[in-house]
């Protein structure tokens, strides 16, 4: 037992004693959070200004592009959110040509289309086109036509065509009698404020700030089980390869060997994860106040059970997959052929973050719940459910007690494979001589 603990406090640090693991520590939160917010910012500042060339062939939409189009939202998160996309952070200058009366409204806009491939120092060169067809008021298949440089300008052209289907719109409705002001009034979006009702009648603030959290806890629990359990599979090949491990095997057993590696990486990951659930917790405190301020309840997402659930099955998530890490090690004599047995496995591990947009927006539904009643999948998936939703307390256990038996063998195969693979040198071998190993082990 003292040996083992041995390799536990040797394990823990060399590793908590590296830049890396220090840096990661304090910063690999503040990255998450970038991760979510830097695409809004460089959505909000790629949009930019664009100068436009709205064709219209009706000539009776001046009003609507005469002048120039700033950004009704500066916020790109509001105004990506929503229907709201014709409000979207960017400005267009426009330059409206009444087109009406032209019998070929392609020919009318040809100068306009030859400016799109202009020089991009000159003033004349143009971003956009729109085509607005004649028969736009009264014909049920016209079309308007959008021409842009690239295939993918998706933002411009919802902007332009919202802008002009509002215009159509109005005018349609006041050519029917309809005041211009009454127009407005009954074509008034009504904003939709989400809210969680939960079991015992409490309200909880829902919407984007629960879908946008839940996936940054996603992240901080699964990244640093794949993270970690790279590095003791790594560890391992190294000392196997620097014949290390036999000098060690010597004085303990296997198993002991084994227990020290896999708790000594998951006290480091333990501590990183206890490092974050801190900063989160300073953070979310002096946030809650000017957040609870504006209508945002922080406490629902600090509450005490979610540090609890948080750091209970993160410890049985990466129990779970360390363990395969270690065979990969022990079964290979390089880092190359260990990626290469684990990276099939790995993609498999990783479902529940390639679904993880399902299970946070329908947390309830069969699909969620079987995942995260499965072993494997059960610790990631079941966390989220308790972080978005109210799940039975009978599934929480259940995928704990699932959690633990899947370990359980896990550790067992593990065991016996690593008995034999530590001292196994030469070729990768295959998945029937792992079997062979575990029959004889």
């Amino acid at each position: 037992m003292n040996k083992m603990f041995a390799v536990i406090k040797r394990e823990y640090l060399q590793a908590v004693r590296k830049k890396m693991f220090m840096f990661m520590t304090l910063f690999f939160p503040v990255l998450m959070a970038a991760l979510f917010v830097l695409p809004g910012l460089m959505i909000a500042r790629g949009l930019g200004d664009k100068k436009v060339a709205v064709i219209d062939g009706t000539g009776a939409l001046r009003s609507a592009f005469s002048h120039h189009l700033g950004p009704a939202i500066p916020d790109p998160k509001k105004a990506l959110g929503g229907g709201r996309r014709a409000e979207l952070p960017q400005s267009l200058d426009v330059e409206y040509v009444d087109a009406n009366g032209q019998r070929d409204l392609n020919a009318a806009a040809g100068p306009y289309l030859e400016r799109l491939n202009a020089d991009k120092s000159s003033n004349r060169r143009f971003d956009a086109v729109l085509l607005i067809p004649a028969n736009a008021f009264e014909g049920n298949d016209a079309k308007m036509t959008f021409y842009s440089r690239s295939s993918t300008d998706l933002f411009s052209q919802e902007r332009l065509g919202s802008i002009a289907n509002r215009a159509i719109q109005r005018q349609r409705l006041t050519a029917r009698g309809i005041d211009a002001n009454v127009v407005d009034t009954l074509t008034r979006e009504v904003p939709v404020d989400s809210v969680q009702l939960s079991k015992s009648g409490e309200q909880k603030k829902g919407g984007e700030a629960n879908f946008i959290i839940g996936f940054i806890f996603a992240g901080l629990l699964i990244i640093p089980s794949f993270i970690y359990g790279l590095e003791t599979m790594r560890g391992i090949v190294q000392e196997k390869s620097e014949r290390i491990v036999e000098v060690l095997v010597s004085s303990m057993s296997p198993r002991e060997l084994l227990t020290g590696k896999i708790m000594g990486v998951a006290a480091v990951g333990l501590t990183q994860v206890t490092v974050w659930l801190t900063i989160i917790a300073i953070a979310g405190t002096f946030g809650a106040a000017s957040a609870m301020v504006a209508g945002f309840n922080v406490t629902q997402f600090l509450r005490p059970m979610v540090f609890v659930y948080f750091a209970l099955f993160f410890i049985l998530g990466y129990l779970s997959f360390v363990c395969i890490y270690a065979i990969a090690g022990a079964a290979c004599n390089t880092d190359k052929e260990a990626q290469q047995l684990v990276a099939p496995i790995q993609m498999v591990m990783m479902l529940p973050w390639f679904v993880m947009f399902a299970i946070i927006t329908n947390p309830d539904s069969t699909f969620s719940v079987a995942l995260s009643l499965m072993p494997v999948y059960g610790p990631i998936t079941m966390f989220v459910r308790t972080l978005v939703s109210e799940p039975p307390v009978w599934h929480v256990l259940v995928s704990i007690g699932v959690s633990i038996l899947t370990i359980m063998g896990f550790f067992y195969v593990t065991a016996k494979i690593f008995r034999v693979g530590i001292l196994s040198y030469g070729k990768r071998p295959t998945i029937p001589e792992l079997w062979r190993w575990l029959k004889v082990a």
